[in-house]
């Protein structure tokens, strides 16, 4: 998985709350049996003028060409809420999308991010208000800057705006460890207690 340490990129603000994951990517963009091609759907309610077509909305803010390449999305409070679909993750990482700053998150989606790569920020609303006035004056020269080891939002203004994250999700972003590669780094410990169980009790081992 990719490491998230610092990123630069462009802010697209879609500043609605109780974004549901079927907004982000609604059932009938899931017909797929991988996760490639899920970005197409990103959004599809919205982002296409009709149910299953493919001609842009040119008013969704992810279509406007100054939001082309957007790779932050600055969003309101409860974003991701819903059902526990990990396939709008998904859309979202292969759009491009690298990291959301949002008022507040679902919980499974929020760990969902986390365990994708993806960056999730919750900030206070007048935060993400004030970020999105100024991306706005001139997206492709405003980029954002987001430093995940320090834990800080930087515009190009000269502001800045501290989050918090837990450790353990911070840790897992950092090194770009999904949860089976967590669990791998106790690769010795776990194979030291399958020795001991064996020995203790060997008549519960069906080797293969």
């Amino acid at each position: 998985m990719r490491k998230f340490t610092r990123h630069t990129g462009i802010a697209a603000p879609l500043l609605r709350i109780n974004i549901d994951t079927d907004a982000i990517i609604p059932s009938r963009e899931m017909k797929r049996v991988s996760k490639h091609g899920l970005g197409e759907g990103l959004f599809a309610g919205w982002r296409y003028t009709e149910p299953g077509g493919r001609q842009p909305q040119p008013d969704f803010v992810l279509n406007r060409p100054e939001y082309s390449g957007a790779s932050i999305l600055l969003s309101g409070a409860n974003f991701g809420c819903g059902s526990s679909r990990e396939h709008a993750v998904w859309a979202l990482k292969e759009y491009g999308i690298r990291a959301i700053i949002a008022a507040g998150f679902g919980a499974i989606f929020y760990g969902n991010c986390v365990r994708n790569g993806l960056l999730p920020i919750v900030l206070p609303e007048a935060a993400i208000k004030e970020l999105a006035a100024e991306v706005t004056v001139d997206p492709r020269c405003r980029p954002l800057t987001i430093d995940l080891q320090q834990t800080l939002v930087l515009t190009p203004g000269g502001t800045s705006h501290r989050f918090t994250i837990e450790p353990a999700p911070q840790a897992m972003l950092l090194e770009g460890l999904d949860p089976i590669a967590v669990t791998w780094q106790q690769r010795e410990q776990i194979a030291a207690f399958e020795t001991r169980y064996r020995r203790r009790r060997p008549w519960l081992v069906i080797e293969t």
